[in-house]
């Protein structure tokens, strides 16, 4: 009933800006003015969390044939995923030069393990090139950028002064840095010079929108619209429709 990127906002004190989602199903760049999201201007990425830990995988087993790595629990990948993968600042560069890698050894259990070198990098790498799937959409830097392209002139830059990330796929080390590095050069390669857009990252992003919504739920022009046990039994569930529509 509540818009996550309103929520991610509100995590962080603010009814207005652009909300960066990255969780473990979808992408999503929204602009919030004034409470309200600006659907229009609204873009999606079908490449997040679940699609990296399956990329992960595929790079293990390509890196590792011998070993029976597609029956790993997803479980497993996925902490492999939040504890040794970040995000590249010159992925082609660090991509051919070795001596840039940083292997990191991963214990699967049995007595087995793996030493990840370039999959620590590549595996977030589609969030940025989706390419690298087979897609042909652009990434998440690209869609950033046109959210705020497509917002009118005058609230542009005040939009672009708090863009917030929520959501666990942001949490990679370097996935900050980068998003900004890379909206910075669109806004440059665009025409958009004097926007420079201010990243919001709060250490709890990963669970922004519940905090957001948690704060919400506890504003007094939130409890008058509560509905007590009484009343939904009285009215059943189209009560609900009209009191948040």
């Amino acid at each position: 009933m509540a818009s996550t990127a309103l929520l991610a906002l509100c995590s962080t004190g603010a009814f207005s800006g652009l909300a960066v989602e990255a969780g473990a199903g979808v992408c999503h760049a929204t602009p919030i003015y004034g409470g309200h999201s600006w659907h229009e201007a609204t873009f999606r990425l079908d490449v997040a969390g679940s699609t990296l830990s399956r990329y992960l995988r595929n790079l293990l087993v390509a890196a590792y044939p011998h070993l029976q790595l597609r029956a790993l629990p997803r479980k497993a990948i996925t902490q492999l995923k939040k504890r040794c993968c970040y995000v590249s600042l010159d992925f082609e560069g660090d991509l051919q030069n070795p001596d840039r890698h940083h292997p990191a050894t991963f214990c699967l259990g049995k007595g087995c393990s793996v030493c990840l070198s370039s999959e620590r990098f590549r595996c977030p790498e589609p969030i940025f090139q989706p390419s690298l799937l087979g897609q042909a959409k652009p990434g998440l830097p690209a869609l950033v950028f046109r959210a705020l392209q497509k917002v009118p002139a005058t609230l542009r830059k005040r939009l672009a002064d708090t863009v917030v990330l929520a959501g666990g796929s942001t949490l990679f080390p370097g996935f900050t840095e980068r998003l900004e590095m890379e909206l910075e050069a669109q806004c440059r390669r665009h025409g958009y010079a004097a926007l420079r857009p201010c990243l919001v990252a709060k250490p709890g992003r990963g669970t922004a929108v519940w905090t957001g919504g948690s704060m919400a739920a506890s504003l007094r022009s939130f409890q008058c619209r509560w509905i007590t046990r009484a009343m939904y039994q009285e009215c059943g569930s189209r009560l609900v429709h009209e009191v948040f529509n």
